[in-house]
């Protein structure tokens, strides 16, 4: 099957008596027994429920995982992959990654013993230099929040699988429809499917997609333990929204070269981040390791060109908010709102600046989004 082929089926088939063309919502917290050792599969909604195997069964496919556990937010999603580690083991992460990511790294689970050190991902020697002994994992998001920097996914799979340490990507930006890890070596994906996935802005929710069965069900057990499975509600929005992934990742896409292009030859703009540009210095790694460049595009202002609020005022199609992969166009200050959990070192280290703006490109026809900002920047 082709990919949104996949989307659309799997999964589906869940309703025997009635034989339903969609997934049912079962939203009942706990299923009946027919003796004490037997049941349907389901026992309580908490370990496991109809609705969210289904869209566990979906994303699995789209990601070629063995396996997939969703989970009740994106950052649920990374806290149930960082309890696979104990005190006293070690973690390279990105430098730059999403804020709330490193927070959790930085300031919870190093409390419980485990050391992050965080390096510049583009370069695999740093790396190297920075793997330790007790290294047991490297983090990694390709393209980067917020600057869509450009990680070699294969020549760092290699490296933690040499060394015996789990490699794991957050492919939000991206999605299986554009990227897929676990075909480079890659152990471990997650999304926050309250982006792309989903793709409504309706729904919070995470996933975890494991390269093996051994994986998944340590995964498997982390989620149920820790009580962070995805409420069925939200799994049956989160199934729904991603069978039209593939329709909405194009048109996305189509949006964000079309911008990029308008804003890197734009007056009052530095920077322009985006690796579909032949200019970004990834751009060729991403098109080896990508089969597409995605929805995200982020800039930099030239020193005094604009005021921030001066500029998300005057737009109209483009809503000042943070979160992205919505069918809508956001805008937001990295700086000042989804990376402002970061240290100021963390995010000075990670080059984003007080003039960056970070563009989530929605579904809307091209031409208004390229009228909206050039109306804002005039």
């Amino acid at each position: 099957m082709g990919f949104n082929t996949k989307a659309v089926h799997t999964g589906v088939a869940k309703d025997s008596q009635y034989r339903s063309v969609t997934t049912p919502l079962y939203t009942s917290s706990n299923f009946a027994f027919s003796d004490i050792h037997t049941n349907t599969g389901y026992d309580y909604t908490r370990s496991g429920n109809p609705t969210r195997r289904a869209a566990e069964e979906n994303i699995a496919t789209l990601e070629e995982g063995v396996d997939a556990r969703c989970t009740s937010t994106g950052m649920s999603a990374v806290t149930g992959v960082l309890h696979l580690l104990k005190a006293g083991d070690h973690v390279v992460s990105g430098n730059d990654i999403y804020g709330g990511t490193f927070r959790l790294m930085d300031a919870v689970f190093s409390r419980m013993g485990i050391e992050f050190t965080f390096v510049d991902m583009r370069n695999p020697h740093n790396l190297k230099v920075a793997l330790r002994p007790n290294t047991k994992m490297v983090w990694i998001e390709t393209p980067s929040n917020p600057l869509l920097n450009i990680v070699d996914l294969e020549a760092v799979a290699s490296i933690a699988r040499k060394h015996g340490a789990l490699s794991v990507v957050d492919n939000t930006f991206m999605t299986p429809y554009y990227q897929k890890p676990l075909r480079l070596g890659i152990d471990i994906v997650i999304h926050s499917t309250t982006k792309y996935i989903n793709g409504h802005s309706d729904v919070v929710g995470g996933v975890i997609v494991s390269s093996t069965t051994e994986l998944a069900e340590q995964v498997q057990f982390n989620v149920n333990a820790l009580g962070i499975s995805e409420a069925p509600f939200d799994a049956w929005l989160v199934l729904r929204g991603v069978k039209t992934l593939g329709i909405r990742m194009a048109q996305h896409t189509r949006n964000a070269t079309a911008v990029a292009e308008f804003l890197q030859n734009h007056d009052k703009v530095e920077t322009t981040y985006y690796p579909g540009l032949a200019t970004h210095p990834g751009h060729a790694l991403a098109k080896r390791q990508m089969s597409g460049f995605g929805g995200m595009v982020s800039f930099d202002f030239k020193p005094g060109a604009m005021d921030l609020n001066v500029f998300f005022s005057r737009l109209n199609y483009f809503t000042l908010a943070e979160s992205l992969g919505g069918i809508e166009s956001l805008a937001e200050a990295p700086w000042f709102m989804s990376h402002a959990s970061m240290t100021k070192e963390a995010r000075i280290a990670a080059g984003i600046k007080k003039t960056n703006v970070r563009l989530s490109l929605g579904i809307e026809d091209t031409p208004d989004l390229l009228d909206d900002l050039k109306d804002a920047l005039s």
